[in-house]
């Protein structure tokens, strides 16, 4: 898919119209254009289903309307400015265990894959938010059905139904790991670490009557995906990065003193440019709900539109040797383009991801620990990626820590 959509764009420009089924498709990659999608006419772009929506049913990120504008309001406050102080402690305290396990491997020689650490750390910070409780073992174990699923998500049948059938075994699992979650909030009171966002929903709902349980499993999965997926993924692929280029490491910890400010920039300017290369969202479908002008150009009413951060991100005339990794185009005066819409690794405008700063603090204070004290040697790394909700990469991750 994205071989053929860099090929659109390359013979046809960042405003390109062709053909991929019975609809008009129109690709997007303009900053320009990307901004008029996304920012400044979303009423006239609308999203009509999710891809994951057989995962996380109708959950912020698949719902429309007037229940996602009411869903979204209710979340919004929890991911920014104080809102995310609650979090800070569950952050570090994920982060040491993280950190723990990494110096006992080691210290042992004992292997380790890294993708599969970045996916428990990130697990285990989203559902300390989520229920206040650290992941145990058992509960880690059940929601590894959630990366099954999303992994299985291009393959499965058209057809919701037949596409259920194919991963209802992990789909049961899942559900029986929120449904759990669920009881042992309305019972139990807060976790060890204070009540979560689960605790949340279950408090709105003796006075909104849409927050079923039916409808609270949903916030809970879609959180716990776009909570652990998106943070997991980048942190994997700025390993594999720096393990191709180790001077970036060690200039960001050239860059002041442990726990400084400048460190701390040199440190996010790392997971910014793996953003860059490998966006959170590389892929944002729209469908024109009326005919409009975009940039110049005409699209139809009913036409299927295409936003691709991907590309956007590795068009050359926006960031010189696009393909290259250089956290200093984040560190440098002029090191990227100053347009809204070329850089948009969480999407823009009102449906850009409610969790950016949540999953920015994370990546950050993981890398914080680890980045001093561990280098990753890595037995072998994936030769392609694999697109689906994320880009991943596509194969295991085996090293030994040095």
């Amino acid at each position: 898919m994205v071989d053929l959509l860099a090929l659109v764009r390359e013979r046809l420009g960042g405003v390109a119209a062709f053909r991929l089924g019975p609809s008009p498709t129109v690709l997007v990659t303009d900053p320009g254009a990307v901004r008029h999608v996304l920012a400044l006419h979303p009423d006239r772009y609308v999203k009509r289903s999710h891809r994951a929506r057989l995962l996380i049913g109708d959950g912020v990120l698949a719902a429309t309307g007037e229940a996602w504008k009411s869903q979204r309001r209710l979340l919004q406050s929890q991911f920014t400015g104080t809102g995310m102080r609650r979090y800070e402690r569950r952050i570090a305290e994920a982060a040491r265990v993280t950190a723990e396990r990494w110096s006992a491997c080691a210290r042992t020689g004992q292997p380790l894959d890294i993708g599969l650490e970045m996916r428990r750390f990130a697990l285990d910070t989203i559902w300390r938010s989520l229920t206040g409780h650290p992941l145990d073992d058992g509960t880690e174990r059940e929601l590894g059905s959630v990366a099954a699923v999303v992994a299985a998500m291009p393959t499965l049948p058209a057809g919701t139904a037949d596409a259920r059938d194919a991963v209802a075994a992990d789909l049961a699992r899942i559900d029986g790991v929120a449904h759990r979650a669920i009881a042992a909030a309305r019972t139990g009171g807060a976790g060890p670490d204070g009540p979560g966002l689960l605790h949340l929903l279950i408090g709105v709902s003796g006075e909104r009557p849409e927050y079923t349980d039916g409808l609270i499993r949903d916030e809970l999965i879609t959180l716990l995906v776009a909570g652990h997926e998106t943070t997991a993924t980048t942190l994997t692929w700025l390993y594999l990065l720096l393990d191709r280029h180790p001077a970036a490491r060690d200039e960001a910890l050239a860059a002041g003193a442990p726990g400084s400010a400048e460190r701390r920039r040199a440190v996010q300017a790392l997971v910014y440019e793996t953003l860059r290369l490998y966006p959170s969202a590389w892929i944002l479908p729209r469908y024109a709900a009326e005919a409009d002008f975009m940039t110049g150009y005409a699209v139809e009413a009913g036409s299927d539109v295409v936003v691709c951060p991907y590309l956007t991100h590795r068009d050359p005339e926006l960031w010189p040797d696009p393909d290259r990794f250089d956290p200093r185009r984040f560190t440098t005066p002029d090191g990227r383009p100053t347009h809204p819409g070329a850089y948009l690794p969480f999407g823009i405008g009102p449906r850009a991801c409610l969790g950016l700063q949540f999953a920015l603090r994370e990546a950050t204070v993981l890398l914080e620990h680890l980045l001093p004290v561990h280098v990753p040697a890595f037995h072998s790394v994936p030769a392609k990626a694999a697109y689906s909700i994320t880009v991943r990469p596509d194969g295991p991750t085996p090293a030994t820590l040095r």
